[in-house]
Protein backbone atom coordinates (compact mmCIF):
# COMPACT_ATOMS: atom_id res chain seq x y z
CA UNK A 1 0.00 0.00 0.00
CA UNK A 2 1.23 3.17 -0.74
CA UNK A 3 1.78 6.45 1.74
CA UNK A 4 1.88 8.96 -1.39
CA UNK A 5 -0.27 10.94 1.20
CA UNK A 6 2.14 11.12 3.87
CA UNK A 7 -0.06 8.67 6.52
CA UNK A 8 1.57 6.59 8.73
CA UNK A 9 4.92 5.00 8.24
CA UNK A 10 4.54 1.01 7.27
CA UNK A 11 6.04 -0.99 8.89
CA UNK A 12 8.21 -1.73 6.17
CA UNK A 13 10.01 1.49 7.35
CA UNK A 14 9.73 1.37 10.48
CA UNK A 15 12.12 -1.60 10.17
CA UNK A 16 14.43 0.19 7.85
CA UNK A 17 14.93 3.07 10.42
CA UNK A 18 15.60 0.87 13.18
CA UNK A 19 18.23 -0.91 11.15
CA UNK A 20 20.18 2.54 10.46
CA UNK A 21 19.58 3.21 14.61
CA UNK A 22 21.35 -0.43 15.03
CA UNK A 23 24.30 0.47 13.13
CA UNK A 24 25.04 4.08 14.61
CA UNK A 25 25.18 2.60 18.01
CA UNK A 26 28.03 0.40 18.00
CA UNK A 27 30.49 3.20 15.78
CA UNK A 28 29.41 5.55 18.55
CA UNK A 29 30.44 3.06 21.54
CA UNK A 30 33.70 3.00 19.39
CA UNK A 31 34.74 6.08 18.83
CA UNK A 32 34.24 6.37 22.65
CA UNK A 33 36.21 3.18 23.50
CA UNK A 34 39.08 4.54 21.21
CA UNK A 35 38.80 8.08 23.00
CA UNK A 36 39.25 6.39 26.28
CA UNK A 37 42.34 4.37 24.93
CA UNK A 38 43.71 7.49 23.86
CA UNK A 39 43.38 9.13 27.49
CA UNK A 40 44.91 5.97 28.54
CA UNK A 41 47.76 6.26 26.78
CA UNK A 42 48.21 9.71 27.01
CA UNK A 43 48.17 9.22 30.81
CA UNK A 44 50.22 6.49 30.53
CA UNK A 45 52.77 8.41 28.75
CA UNK A 46 52.48 11.93 31.20
CA UNK A 47 52.77 9.63 34.39
CA UNK A 48 56.49 8.18 32.64
CA UNK A 49 57.48 11.39 31.15
CA UNK A 50 56.88 13.91 34.27
CA UNK A 51 55.32 11.49 37.55
CA UNK A 52 57.45 8.29 37.44
CA UNK A 53 60.20 7.30 39.69
CA UNK A 54 62.69 7.14 36.30
CA UNK A 55 61.26 11.19 35.89
CA UNK A 56 61.80 11.72 39.56
CA UNK A 57 65.41 10.28 39.14
CA UNK A 58 66.12 12.31 35.91
CA UNK A 59 64.92 15.43 37.10
CA UNK A 60 67.73 15.22 39.92
CA UNK A 61 70.54 14.38 37.45
CA UNK A 62 69.41 17.44 35.42
CA UNK A 63 69.85 19.67 38.43
CA UNK A 64 73.33 18.40 38.80
CA UNK A 65 73.90 19.18 34.98
CA UNK A 66 72.61 22.68 35.15
CA UNK A 67 75.00 22.58 38.75
CA UNK A 68 71.76 24.15 40.82
CA UNK A 69 73.23 22.39 44.37
CA UNK A 70 70.23 24.38 45.95
CA UNK A 71 67.52 23.08 44.19
CA UNK A 72 68.93 19.12 43.90
CA UNK A 73 69.60 19.17 47.97
CA UNK A 74 66.08 20.56 48.18
CA UNK A 75 64.97 17.54 46.29
CA UNK A 76 62.86 15.22 48.90
CA UNK A 77 65.32 12.91 50.21
CA UNK A 78 68.75 14.46 49.06
CA UNK A 79 69.30 16.07 52.68
CA UNK A 80 70.79 14.04 55.62
CA UNK A 81 71.03 14.18 59.57
CA UNK A 82 73.71 12.88 61.48
CA UNK A 83 71.25 10.01 62.64
CA UNK A 84 71.00 8.80 58.84
CA UNK A 85 75.07 9.36 58.60
CA UNK A 86 75.84 7.17 61.50
CA UNK A 87 73.52 4.61 60.20
CA UNK A 88 75.10 4.30 57.01
CA UNK A 89 78.21 4.47 58.97
CA UNK A 90 79.71 7.28 58.31
CA UNK A 91 80.81 10.89 60.39
CA UNK A 92 78.22 12.31 61.44
CA UNK A 93 79.80 15.51 61.72
CA UNK A 94 80.72 15.58 57.77
CA UNK A 95 80.30 19.24 56.28
CA UNK A 96 78.12 20.42 53.60
CA UNK A 97 81.19 22.85 52.30
CA UNK A 98 80.68 21.08 49.05
CA UNK A 99 77.55 21.08 48.14
CA UNK A 100 77.40 23.91 46.53
CA UNK A 101 77.65 24.90 42.51
CA UNK A 102 81.15 25.94 43.18
CA UNK A 103 82.31 22.67 43.56
CA UNK A 104 80.24 20.84 41.21
CA UNK A 105 81.00 19.54 37.68
CA UNK A 106 78.14 19.05 35.26
CA UNK A 107 76.23 15.14 34.96
CA UNK A 108 75.74 15.34 31.16
CA UNK A 109 74.20 12.33 28.91
CA UNK A 110 72.42 10.81 31.75
CA UNK A 111 69.48 8.27 30.54
CA UNK A 112 67.07 5.18 32.56
CA UNK A 113 68.83 2.22 31.41
CA UNK A 114 67.21 -0.13 34.55
CA UNK A 115 64.28 0.25 37.04
CA UNK A 116 62.87 -2.63 39.16
CA UNK A 117 60.49 -2.77 41.55
CA UNK A 118 61.24 -4.50 45.23
CA UNK A 119 58.48 -4.05 48.36
CA UNK A 120 57.53 -0.58 48.26
CA UNK A 121 60.87 0.81 46.61
CA UNK A 122 61.76 1.14 43.28
CA UNK A 123 65.34 1.05 41.79
CA UNK A 124 65.99 3.48 39.39
CA UNK A 125 69.97 2.66 37.26
CA UNK A 126 71.28 5.35 35.28
CA UNK A 127 74.20 6.46 33.00
CA UNK A 128 75.72 9.18 32.50
CA UNK A 129 79.17 10.90 32.01
CA UNK A 130 80.94 13.54 34.02
CA UNK A 131 84.17 15.25 33.73
CA UNK A 132 85.14 12.86 30.56
CA UNK A 133 83.92 9.95 32.83
CA UNK A 134 81.20 7.22 32.32
CA UNK A 135 79.44 6.16 34.99
CA UNK A 136 76.74 4.31 36.73
CA UNK A 137 74.87 4.77 39.27
CA UNK A 138 71.15 2.82 41.44
CA UNK A 139 68.81 5.01 43.06
CA UNK A 140 66.33 3.89 45.64
CA UNK A 141 63.21 5.42 44.81
CA UNK A 142 59.60 5.12 47.25
CA UNK A 143 56.57 7.22 47.24
CA UNK A 144 56.73 10.48 49.43
CA UNK A 145 53.47 10.67 51.48
CA UNK A 146 51.28 14.31 51.73
CA UNK A 147 48.05 12.90 49.84
CA UNK A 148 49.00 14.37 46.46
CA UNK A 149 46.51 13.87 43.81
CA UNK A 150 49.64 13.25 41.27
CA UNK A 151 52.12 10.63 42.75
CA UNK A 152 54.74 12.39 44.07
CA UNK A 153 58.75 10.47 45.01
CA UNK A 154 61.23 10.89 47.07
CA UNK A 155 64.93 9.22 47.89
CA UNK A 156 64.41 6.25 49.89
CA UNK A 157 68.71 6.45 50.21
CA UNK A 158 70.05 10.05 49.97
CA UNK A 159 72.13 10.12 46.57
CA UNK A 160 74.79 12.57 48.82
CA UNK A 161 78.32 10.15 49.97
CA UNK A 162 81.07 11.21 51.70
CA UNK A 163 84.59 11.80 51.09
CA UNK A 164 87.20 11.46 53.38
CA UNK A 165 90.02 13.68 52.63
CA UNK A 166 92.76 13.20 53.76
CA UNK A 167 95.60 15.97 52.62
CA UNK A 168 99.36 16.02 54.15
CA UNK A 169 101.39 18.95 53.88
CA UNK A 170 98.86 21.71 53.29
CA UNK A 171 96.18 23.30 55.41
CA UNK A 172 94.35 25.10 52.17
CA UNK A 173 93.65 22.67 49.01
CA UNK A 174 91.09 23.04 46.22
CA UNK A 175 88.16 20.78 45.48
CA UNK A 176 87.30 21.55 41.56
CA UNK A 177 88.77 24.65 42.11
CA UNK A 178 86.42 25.51 44.79
CA UNK A 179 89.00 26.48 47.73
CA UNK A 180 88.88 25.14 50.80
CA UNK A 181 90.73 25.97 54.33
CA UNK A 182 90.79 22.92 57.02
CA UNK A 183 89.92 25.58 59.52
CA UNK A 184 86.70 27.10 57.82
CA UNK A 185 84.99 23.51 57.68
CA UNK A 186 86.48 21.50 60.53
CA UNK A 187 84.41 21.24 63.42
CA UNK A 188 87.56 21.96 65.54
CA UNK A 189 88.16 24.93 63.87
CA UNK A 190 91.66 26.45 64.35
CA UNK A 191 92.35 23.39 66.55
CA UNK A 192 91.90 21.05 63.84
CA UNK A 193 94.33 18.31 63.69
CA UNK A 194 96.14 18.94 60.60
CA UNK A 195 96.77 15.16 59.51
CA UNK A 196 93.26 14.11 60.35
CA UNK A 197 90.79 13.35 57.41
CA UNK A 198 88.03 15.43 57.07
CA UNK A 199 85.00 14.00 56.03
CA UNK A 200 82.77 16.16 53.33
CA UNK A 201 79.69 15.59 52.02
CA UNK A 202 78.98 15.78 47.89
CA UNK A 203 76.34 15.10 45.28
CA UNK A 204 76.47 11.66 44.14
CA UNK A 205 77.49 10.86 41.32
CA UNK A 206 79.94 13.50 40.92
CA UNK A 207 83.41 14.13 39.83
CA UNK A 208 86.02 15.85 42.31
CA UNK A 209 89.42 16.64 41.76
CA UNK A 210 91.29 17.82 44.85
CA UNK A 211 94.64 19.64 44.21
CA UNK A 212 97.01 21.80 46.49
CA UNK A 213 98.67 24.84 44.83
CA UNK A 214 100.46 27.16 47.63
CA UNK A 215 103.12 28.98 47.58
CA UNK A 216 104.71 26.02 50.04
CA UNK A 217 102.86 23.11 48.51
CA UNK A 218 101.50 21.88 45.31
CA UNK A 219 100.39 18.24 43.93
CA UNK A 220 98.83 17.19 40.52
CA UNK A 221 95.45 16.78 41.49
CA UNK A 222 93.75 13.47 42.40
CA UNK A 223 90.20 12.78 40.88
CA UNK A 224 87.29 10.36 42.29
CA UNK A 225 83.82 9.91 41.16
CA UNK A 226 81.65 9.39 43.43
CA UNK A 227 78.90 7.42 42.48
CA UNK A 228 77.06 5.03 44.95
CA UNK A 229 74.84 6.87 47.10
CA UNK A 230 75.98 7.67 50.96
CA UNK A 231 78.93 5.75 50.17
CA UNK A 232 82.31 6.61 51.98
CA UNK A 233 85.11 7.54 49.67
CA UNK A 234 88.58 7.46 51.64
CA UNK A 235 90.84 9.83 49.39
CA UNK A 236 94.58 10.57 50.41
CA UNK A 237 96.53 13.55 49.10
CA UNK A 238 100.33 14.07 49.86
CA UNK A 239 101.66 17.97 48.57
CA UNK A 240 105.17 18.29 47.72
CA UNK A 241 107.53 20.83 47.91
CA UNK A 242 107.08 23.85 45.65
CA UNK A 243 110.42 24.65 43.85
CA UNK A 244 109.88 27.91 45.71
CA UNK A 245 109.56 27.03 48.67
CA UNK A 246 112.73 24.45 48.88
CA UNK A 247 115.00 27.67 47.53
CA UNK A 248 113.75 29.79 50.34
CA UNK A 249 115.15 26.83 52.66
CA UNK A 250 117.92 26.68 50.75
CA UNK A 251 118.94 30.35 51.38
CA UNK A 252 117.42 30.50 55.15
CA UNK A 253 119.89 27.68 55.97
CA UNK A 254 122.71 29.21 54.39
CA UNK A 255 121.95 32.42 56.12
CA UNK A 256 121.52 30.69 59.49
CA UNK A 257 125.37 28.86 58.55
CA UNK A 258 126.61 32.20 57.84
CA UNK A 259 125.39 33.88 60.73
CA UNK A 260 127.29 30.87 62.60
CA UNK A 261 130.58 31.59 60.75
CA UNK A 262 130.49 35.19 62.67
CA UNK A 263 130.81 33.75 65.82
CA UNK A 264 134.49 34.47 67.02
CA UNK A 265 134.97 30.98 69.10
CA UNK A 266 135.76 27.67 68.57
CA UNK A 267 132.03 25.79 69.51
CA UNK A 268 129.56 28.48 68.00
CA UNK A 269 126.34 28.67 69.65
CA UNK A 270 123.77 26.92 68.75
CA UNK A 271 125.26 25.59 65.58
CA UNK A 272 126.15 22.29 63.62
CA UNK A 273 129.98 22.18 63.46
CA UNK A 274 132.93 23.59 65.77
CA UNK A 275 136.62 22.76 67.07
CA UNK A 276 138.13 21.25 69.62
CA UNK A 277 142.11 21.94 71.06
CA UNK A 278 144.09 20.76 73.96
CA UNK A 279 146.18 24.01 73.99
CA UNK A 280 145.08 27.78 74.31
CA UNK A 281 144.04 29.69 71.52
CA UNK A 282 146.22 33.08 70.94
CA UNK A 283 143.19 35.24 68.91
CA UNK A 284 139.66 34.38 68.34
CA UNK A 285 139.26 31.73 65.52
CA UNK A 286 137.71 32.75 62.16
CA UNK A 287 135.18 30.41 60.73
CA UNK A 288 134.05 30.32 56.91
CA UNK A 289 131.32 28.02 55.38
CA UNK A 290 133.34 26.70 52.22
CA UNK A 291 130.48 24.39 51.40
CA UNK A 292 126.83 24.86 51.81
CA UNK A 293 124.18 22.18 52.12
CA UNK A 294 122.06 21.25 49.22
CA UNK A 295 119.44 21.33 50.88
CA UNK A 296 115.65 19.81 50.41
CA UNK A 297 112.60 19.39 51.82
CA UNK A 298 110.26 16.16 52.46
CA UNK A 299 106.75 15.64 53.95
CA UNK A 300 107.10 14.76 57.93
CA UNK A 301 102.68 14.79 59.22
CA UNK A 302 101.74 17.79 59.12
CA UNK A 303 104.83 19.50 58.24
CA UNK A 304 108.03 19.71 56.40
CA UNK A 305 111.73 18.11 57.69
CA UNK A 306 115.10 18.43 55.86
CA UNK A 307 117.03 15.86 55.49
CA UNK A 308 120.65 15.36 56.55
CA UNK A 309 122.99 17.16 54.13
CA UNK A 310 126.54 17.19 54.45
CA UNK A 311 128.31 21.06 54.32
CA UNK A 312 131.81 22.15 55.65
CA UNK A 313 133.16 24.88 57.31
CA UNK A 314 137.24 26.11 57.45
CA UNK A 315 138.69 27.59 60.81
CA UNK A 316 141.59 29.25 60.94
CA UNK A 317 143.34 29.80 64.59
CA UNK A 318 146.13 30.76 66.33
CA UNK A 319 146.65 28.30 68.93
CA UNK A 320 149.81 28.46 71.96
CA UNK A 321 151.47 25.98 73.21
CA UNK A 322 150.75 25.71 76.93
CA UNK A 323 154.36 23.62 77.31
CA UNK A 324 156.76 26.13 75.51
CA UNK A 325 154.57 29.42 74.61
CA UNK A 326 155.02 28.89 70.80
CA UNK A 327 152.68 29.94 68.14
CA UNK A 328 151.32 28.08 65.28
CA UNK A 329 148.47 28.48 63.12
CA UNK A 330 146.15 26.22 62.00
CA UNK A 331 143.77 25.77 59.36
CA UNK A 332 141.26 22.97 58.78
CA UNK A 333 138.08 22.04 57.18
CA UNK A 334 135.51 21.10 59.50
CA UNK A 335 132.87 18.44 57.86
CA UNK A 336 129.15 18.88 59.07
CA UNK A 337 125.75 17.52 58.69
CA UNK A 338 122.69 20.05 58.31
CA UNK A 339 119.01 18.62 59.43
CA UNK A 340 115.90 20.70 60.49
CA UNK A 341 112.40 20.90 60.99
CA UNK A 342 109.96 23.01 59.57
CA UNK A 343 106.48 24.14 60.50
CA UNK A 344 103.82 25.60 59.06
CA UNK A 345 102.37 28.68 60.74
CA UNK A 346 98.31 29.36 60.61
CA UNK A 347 98.71 32.52 58.54
CA UNK A 348 101.05 30.38 56.24
CA UNK A 349 104.45 31.19 56.81
CA UNK A 350 106.82 28.78 58.10
CA UNK A 351 109.23 28.54 61.01
CA UNK A 352 112.64 26.58 60.61
CA UNK A 353 114.20 24.95 63.16
CA UNK A 354 118.02 24.03 61.91
CA UNK A 355 119.63 21.45 63.63
CA UNK A 356 123.07 19.48 62.54
CA UNK A 357 126.07 17.67 64.20
CA UNK A 358 130.03 17.80 63.39
CA UNK A 359 130.93 14.74 62.10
Amino acid sequence: MSNAGGGPATPEGVRGARGRRRFEIPAMVLIGVLFVAALGAGAASLYREFYSPRAFVLHYLELLQERRAADALAIPGVAVDSAELEAAGLPATSSEALLRPESLQSVTDAVITGESVDGDRTRVTASYSVGGYAGTTTFDVQRDTGGALLPRWRFARSPLSVIDLSVQGSMRFAVNGFEVDKRQVSIDGTDVDPTAALPLLVFSPGLYSVAVDTAISSTPGVAVLADAPLAGIPVDVQAQPTEEFIGIVQQRVEDFLSACAEQKVLQPTGCPFGFTVRNRIDEAPSWSIVQQPTVTVEPDGAGWRIPSAKAVAHIEVDIRSIFDGSVRTVEDDVDFTVDGQITVQPDGSASILVGGSSD
